[in-house]
């Protein structure tokens, strides 16, 4: 493929789900949960695939982004309105980059994927996919679970390295998921590669379409653009408009570090089946339990099948199959200036 491949990372949200560790002034991205390096620092070293590397993140953000990301190119939007917009100012900024119309890979930065070079290798073809296409490409994850925290792709016709796209379907419920998942359905990963052509046309009859219009002007005003749309993801406001996309699977190991359960997925159990990141413990008659601090003590009695969070001044407590409820949580505190 001769066109170049521009790798843009969106790290501008803040991880509502991930509180008391993810707050207002300490986005999940910069966290090391689950590892040594920061979830940024670990997508960035997966983007050996492309030849270029750009960081979008918020203003507040952009020298603690240089610094998880120091052989990037770090630029901040103009505000966060979530994927939608994020996804077209990156591939704009993508094509400011490189000399040559580029293939931007668009990927989130709070992924777990252990095998960086099958990794690459998917991300590639996908590329390829995108530049040989003229089409949007979504990455399809073949599931292993039923699971009601993901969005799902409905795939169509086989064409080798990728499939038709025949629809999108948003987060079920459990046997609507363990229906998906019997039916070949894959997880929407939230991963995605075009060419800047093909999303900006795909995109300007879309609630997205005032951003592409201040982009493409001869003056660009991305400000100007961000304040004429609405917050959107791209997937509602592109991916389920569009006839020109498909989907490529990709059968990497992979799991979305969104809320606090996750890491039972991620990181190796003990005797108790109790999963540790960051805290002491003492656990007694405590079994299958998701412990995470910042150094702190934590001493579980006589509990099961929690999720115990420590993070400076805040504790919290919640059920491993409500974790994703704490993000109302956060939208309380939010309400109140206290997140």
């Amino acid at each position: 493929m001769d066109r170049p491949v521009v790798a843009a990372v969106l790290a501008g949200g803040t991880g509502s789900r991930l509180y008391p560790a993810s707050r207002s002034d300490r986005p999940k991205q910069f966290l090391p949960l689950g590892g040594d390096e920061s979830l940024l620092s670990r997508t960035v070293d997966r983007t050996g695939f492309a030849d270029e590397t750009l960081v979008v993140t918020r203003e507040r953000f952009r020298a603690e982004a240089a610094d998880h990301a120091p052989d990037a190119t770090v630029v901040a939007e103009p505000e966060g309105k979530d994927t939608g917009p994020a996804v077209v100012y990156a591939t704009h900024r993508a094509r400011e980059l490189v000399d040559r119309d580029p293939v931007v890979v668009c990927l989130p930065a709070d992924h777990h994927v252990p095998d960086a070079a099958a990794f690459g290798a998917a991300m590639a073809r996908g590329a390829r996919v995108a530049a040989d296409t003229g089409r949007l490409v979504a990455f399809g994850v073949e599931p292993t679970r039923p699971d009601t925290g993901y969005g799902y792709v409905e795939p169509g016709a086989d064409h080798g390295d990728y499939r038709t796209l025949s629809a999108f379907h948003e987060k079920p419920d459990e046997r609507t998921a363990a229906e998906y998942v019997d039916a070949g359905y894959y997880w929407n990963a939230g991963m995605f590669a075009w060419t800047p052509s093909a999303l900006f046309a795909a995109a300007r009859d879309t609630p997205l379409g005032p951003l592409v219009e201040a982009l493409e002007r001869d003056d660009p005003d991305p400000a100007a653009g961000f304040a004429a749309v609405e917050a959107t993801s791209v997937d509602y406001a592109v991916m389920e408009r569009t006839a020109d996309a498909v989907v490529v699977p990709v059968g990497f190991a992979w799991d979305d570090l969104g809320t606090w359960d996750a890491l039972a997925r991620t990181l190796d159990p003990d005797d108790d089946g109790t999963v540790v990141d960051g805290a002491e413990t003492l656990t007694l008659d405590a079994r299958d339990n998701v412990v995470a601090s910042d150094g702190r003590h934590v001493s579980l009695v006589g509990v099961s099948d929690l999720c115990v969070v420590a993070y400076d001044d805040r504790v919290l407590v919640v059920p491993n199959g409500e974790a994703g409820r704490v993000r109302e949580v956060a939208d309380r505190l939010k309400a109140d200036d206290r997140f």
